[in-house]
């Protein structure tokens, strides 16, 4: 462990991020309902650029009026190479009230890009004197991004989760697929027996985003599953990505909210063992020892680390 204590990242459940366009308002009241834990109104990918101006102008509304309920609420902004991204800003910010809790930046690729957007949203809450700090949250989701990845998280304090956004991601890395997420069929290997082993394309950035979020005291969230027909498919990319330490997955369609809240929750059981763990160590600090035997294997300080995450998670959820 380093001298320098690594931050916690900030307590909130993240198990799911609904996304719905600001060009459709007749879906927010749905959204405000569902069982995602964040939601995203978004006027980036999902928005054409005719209709950005009035989806605009039905988020800034939504947030004033729609009871979000104890739900993040963030807006997903266009990209900084456009001419919608500032007014995105702006906008939102000075004419939305303080429910916003967070602003989402796609296709970062430098902490130059989270220093222009924290110096706009800065002097907006200055002006406006709002009471509540914006949150960002940023995609990973060009090479850029991912080679300036650990320079990103440490970008400003308001940084709290990062993404992947596996489509742009493929696409600005040339990657020969047009799938969003889940196994590729022409990424495979072949056994000694001449059988088939498909490997996960998405495992690098993955983990490269959990090394920086973890480093930096961020959410690390999983981005989106294309196929919203195939659950088994989203069900199984979740668990790999929950696997190597995200805390969540976006669900591009209502269907997907109840896949990722299954996957992301603790289980009963998982929860069981976590405190089990917890008092074993407890007891076995009491006779001066530095590790225990739970069922047969050892735990130690490691094991209580990975027992406290479950366990916090778990509280976070039913609180």
């Amino acid at each position: 462990m380093s001298f320098k204590v690594q931050p916690s990242p900030p307590a909130r459940p993240n198990r799911c991020q609904l996304f719905g366009p600001g060009s459709r308002p007749a879906l927010f009241e749905k959204m405000a309902a569902s069982k995602a834990d964040v939601i995203n109104l978004d006027l980036e990918d999902s928005v054409s650029p005719g209709d950005k101006a009035e989806a605009r102008k039905n988020i800034i509304e939504a947030i004033n009026d729609v009871d979000w309920g104890a739900k993040t609420l963030a807006v997903r902004i266009n990209g900084l190479d456009t001419e919608f991204w500032y007014r995105d800003v702006v906008d939102v910010l000075e004419q939305a009230g303080d429910r916003i809790d967070q602003i989402m930046i796609p296709k970062v690729g430098n902490a130059g890009d989270i220093y222009a957007v924290d110096a706009l949203v800065t002097s907006i809450e200055m002006a406006k004197q709002r009471k509540k700090p914006i949150a960002f949250e940023v995609i990973i989701e060009t090479a850029a991004g991912l080679a300036h990845v650990e320079e990103i998280a440490a970008a400003s304090p308001r940084m709290q989760a990062m993404s992947l956004g596996a489509a742009d991601y493929a696409a600005s890395m040339g990657m020969q697929t047009t799938g969003i997420g889940g196994t590729q069929e022409n990424y495979y290997m072949r056994g000694m027996g001449g059988e088939t082993h498909w490997g996960d394309p998405w495992h690098a950035p993955t983990v490269a985003i959990v090394a920086a979020c973890r480093t930096h005291g961020l959410l690390p969230v999983d981005g989106p599953f294309g196929d919203f027909s195939d659950d088994d498919g989203f069900t199984a990319q979740a668990r790999r990505s929950a696997t190597l330490g995200m805390v969540g997955k976006w669900a591009i369609h209502p269907k997907q909210v109840a896949l990722a809240n299954e996957v992301f929750t603790p289980s009963e059981a998982q929860i069981t063992e976590a405190r089990e763990i917890l008092a074993a160590m407890e007891e076995a600090e009491k006779t001066g020892q530095g590790a225990a035997v739970y069922k047969g294997r050892l735990v130690d300080l490691a094991s209580i680390r990975q027992a406290h995450v479950i366990v916090k998670q778990a509280e976070m959820i039913a609180e």
